[in-house]
């Protein structure tokens, strides 16, 4: 077939409605919003963890260095030009106090919840599997339970 003719043969109505069914299939996926709110979620983390730097843990620093400005205003001043080192140091502990939430979230306590889950499903493999004569008594004993309105122990 020429190029000619596949060119005639092209429904441009189509093209558009099969690029929109590839843009949604792909938009609204479960992976792709899973993303779209960790982003949300993870912004407004970060700026929990900027209050948190800036209101509590800078200024509280800034009295234990016994100076009478805060930390926003620590500069240094070369040849006329203002250096807020201050600023930075803010953010170098923002930065810190974010890694550190995010190790403690991710290793320790989502590691820690993958441990439990995999002795959970080793101990359900290592579980005897019952024969079909204790599945029929096992029935049996339910049926049984049922008719007399009482629960027997296990």
């Amino acid at each position: 077939m020429s190029d000619i003719s596949k060119l005639k043969q092209l429904n441009p109505a189509q093209a558009g409605l099969t690029l929109l069914d590839e843009f949604k299939a792909f938009a609204f996926k479960g992976n792709v919003i899973d993303l779209a709110v960790g982003v949300i979620i993870g912004a407004a983390f970060g700026k929990i963890v900027d209050s948190l730097v800036k209101n509590l843990i800078m200024p509280f620093i800034s009295v234990l260095i016994l100076g009478d400005q805060s930390y926003t205003t620590w500069h240094w001043v070369i040849r006329g030009i203002e250096i807020p080192y201050g600023l930075f140091l803010g953010d170098v502990v923002n930065f810190l106090i974010v890694a550190l939430a995010l190790f403690l979230f991710i290793v320790k306590f989502l590691g820690w919840l993958l441990k439990a889950r995999k002795k959970q499903e080793e101990a359900v493999a290592a579980a005897p599997v019952l024969t079909k004569d204790q599945e029929l008594l096992i029935q049996i004993r339910d049926l049984l339970d049922e008719k007399s309105g009482r629960t027997l122990p296990m």
